[in-house]
């Protein structure tokens, strides 16, 4: 499993040009889900989201997480995250986990961040989405399982 983690002040996923979720300021998530990844993995990569230290204190130090500042993620399931570049110019998503298995853990993972006290928006699984954030730093993450 792995997961880009962007800072934002607010983004919005549209599928066929109209806007289906969105939320204001706290994170962008791009989920990709790896074929063998389990709800433990999923469980533990929510608890990293949620307890990631990447919003500043008064000193302007990273030190209060997404939990503290009461902010929102806004999940996306994306499986080109998974995809293998070290041969040739075409990626291969074959490390990639399909639909059957990767969307019930897309949803446990968006679940398990509900349960961190994360308000979760979701894209939608599966779909072409026109994914649009203003990344507040820029700060952008990369978390494996």
């Amino acid at each position: 499993m792995r997961a880009v983690v962007q800072r934002v002040s607010g983004a919005s996923v549209s599928v066929g040009g109209r806007r289906t979720s969105e939320t204001g300021a706290g994170v962008v998530v791009l989920l990709g889900v790896a074929a063998g990844d389990t709800v433990a993995d999923a469980e533990r990569m929510a608890a990293k989201v949620a307890r990631l230290r990447i919003f500043e204190n008064e000193d302007g130090r990273f030190d209060r997480s997404l939990v503290d500042v009461g902010g929102e993620a806004l999940v996306v399931s994306q499986f080109t995250l998974i995809a293998e570049t070290r041969k040739g110019n075409r990626p291969s998503f074959s490390e990639a986990a399909g639909s059957v298995e990767a969307e019930p853990l897309y949803e446990h993972f968006c679940a398990a961040l509900a349960d961190e006290g994360v308000g979760v928006s979701r894209g939608v699984f599966g779909a072409r989405m026109e994914v649009a954030l203003v990344n507040d730093g820029p700060v952008t993450i990369v978390l494996d399982a």
